[in-house]
């Protein structure tokens, strides 16, 4: 059987996407500052483009990437210092509640299954007594588990600390000479083909700019909606849970569960009352509420198009097979892929075969 032009094409386009996938599957670890650092440099282009262009030509552009780059670095430490005192502040409180807090629940709940015929037994002193194991060890005792830990473990600590160290150079690099790249990239594109792969990058390229920049928006005002909605409840630690529920959205699902849970927690630890669940329903509902019909709406769009099923398989299906950096751009990937999808699928629809059918 005789294979025409086009199949061959097909086929050999096909096998060259199978062959770098399994490349970027074995190279994922050494790949990960490199994608963070695209990530990056892709949403921050735009930023740097304008401090360029306000500089007239007067200034060189390596200010403007510098400007930006402290400014990212600046952002990030300010996140860390909010967050890490105020939990590590709250762990001697977290000691002297939990076992109240058991208590109460013990308390509350086997009476509550009675009515509805359940007698469940539970064994409360044994659940003190391993969480209190865990949270009762002093931290020069934590110190030397670390670093015990550090030296058995040593190579994934160094391969934390160089891709810590690696992602700003690679975000330096790429900010500096961005579209020298892309233009490079572009020109391994024949002449013949070059109309149809601009007209794509330009669709995927406004799909991807939608989305991370309608995501950062609704990243920081739900992080604002969260931790003034859980300070009128009177919660200690609403601003950096707020703040980190916000921001874990980046990941949809996984990270507004997570935060929800932290509040839950929290709320528990505080109240010891059923007023932790109505600060977790009222402020996680509305915010969901809010969200979902308002904010990614009016921010993100519609031109995504990615059905939630769709986000929760891409979002799978990445992390098994690139580990963290598939997290990291599974729903960027897969709106470029949709983008593909539906020129194939309207191509397929102006086809002979399609017509004929």
């Amino acid at each position: 059987m005789l294979f025409t032009p086009t199949q061959k094409r097909a086929a050999a386009w096909a096998l060259m996407a199978l062959l770098a996938l399994g490349l970027l599957r074995a190279l994922g670890p050494v790949l990960t500052p490199f994608v963070v650092g695209a990530v990056l440099a892709y949403a921050l282009t735009p930023l740097v483009d304008r401090l360029d262009r306000a500089g007239r030509g007067r200034l060189p552009r390596v200010l403007a990437v510098v400007v930006v780059q402290l400014l990212v670095i600046v952002v990030l430490a300010g996140l860390v210092l909010l967050i890490v005192p105020v939990l590590v502040k709250e762990l001697p409180l977290m000691r002297e509640q939990l076992p109240t807090l058991f208590d109460r629940i013990d308390g509350t709940l086997r009476p509550w299954l009675a009515q509805f015929g359940i007698h469940v037994a539970f064994d409360v002193d044994s659940l003190k007594a391993q969480m209190l194991r865990y949270l009762q060890g002093n931290y020069e005792d934590f110190a030397s588990r670390l670093m015990s830990s550090l030296k058995v473990g040593g190579s994934l600590a160094f391969a934390l600390l160089f891709n810590v160290l690696l992602i700003p150079v690679a975000l330096f690099y790429l900010l500096l000479d961005w579209d020298s790249f892309v233009h490079r990239i572009l020109e391994l594109v024949p002449p013949r083909n070059r109309p149809a792969v601009d007209s794509f990058t330009h669709e995927a390229d406004q799909v991807l700019g939608q989305y991370l920049r309608g995501q950062l928006l609704v990243m920081i005002t739900m992080a604002v909606f969260y931790s003034v909605g859980l300070a009128l409840f009177g919660l200690d630690l609403a601003l950096p849970i707020g703040v980190f529920t916000g921001l874990a959205m980046f990941v949809p699902y996984l990270g507004f569960g997570i935060g929800l849970a932290l509040a839950l927690v929290a709320g528990l630890l505080q109240f010891a009352s059923a007023k932790a669940l109505v600060m977790v329903a009222v402020v996680y509902g509305l915010g969901q509420l809010v969200e979902g019909f308002y904010f990614t709406p009016r921010f993100v769009g519609e031109r995504i198009g990615l059905h939630p099923l769709a986000v929760i398989f891409a979002l799978l299906a990445f992390a098994q097979l690139f580990g963290f950096v598939g997290v990291l751009v599974a729903l960027p990937a897969s709106a470029v892929l949709l983008v593909a999808i539906r020129r194939v699928r309207s191509g397929y629809m102006a086809s002979r075969l399609y017509q004929s059918g």
